[in-house]
């Protein structure tokens, strides 16, 4: 069943009034694929633009805390914790992880994927001038705890 669809198929909000309060967590990640020499420049910290992966990083948080802007169904939430971690893959990606938590009545999926997919649109914006075949890929939700619907954990190497 497609919960933001109303009885008539209009999409709506979800009601989440009379959902009990639980501990809610979202883990998700996105890779960017880059040629070697732009993996290089930003672990070297030799960018023109500073320090890539810090700016990336910043804007996965901001992102995760202003989802509800972005995603029209989506609620406002009050997230009690955001991190957003970027790894270094050689010789030609970097892979980004979002963990968002929060105690609520609404799950937080969509926060850390909006997370992973901002930072790595970061990631691209930052270095595009020196890599414009820059691809992101494989941005999916690796595990969720809480609420109703219980534990979610992706299958292994399923991206």
């Amino acid at each position: 069943m497609l919960t933001h669809l109303d009885a008539q198929g209009r999409a709506s909000m979800v009601d989440v009034t009379d959902k009990a309060v639980t501990h809610r967590e979202a883990v998700a990640e996105s890779l960017v694929r880059m040629r070697p020499q732009t993996l290089e420049l930003i672990q070297s910290g030799g960018h023109p633009k500073g320090d890539v992966m810090a700016v990336a990083r910043i804007a996965g948080i901001q992102a995760a805390k202003r989802t509800s802007d972005l995603i029209p169904l989506c609620h406002p939430l009050m997230l009690t914790s955001v991190k957003v971690e970027l790894g270094i893959e050689a010789p030609d990606a970097v892979r980004i992880q979002a963990r968002c938590k929060l105690a609520g009545q609404t799950g937080v999926e969509m926060e850390a994927l909006t997370a992973v997919s901002v930072a790595a649109l970061t990631l691209y914006d930052m270095c595009k001038a020196v890599d414009k075949g820059m691809v992101i890929e494989s941005t999916r939700l690796l595990s969720k705890s809480g609420g109703k619907s219980g534990e979610f954990q992706a299958e292994a190497g399923s991206a």
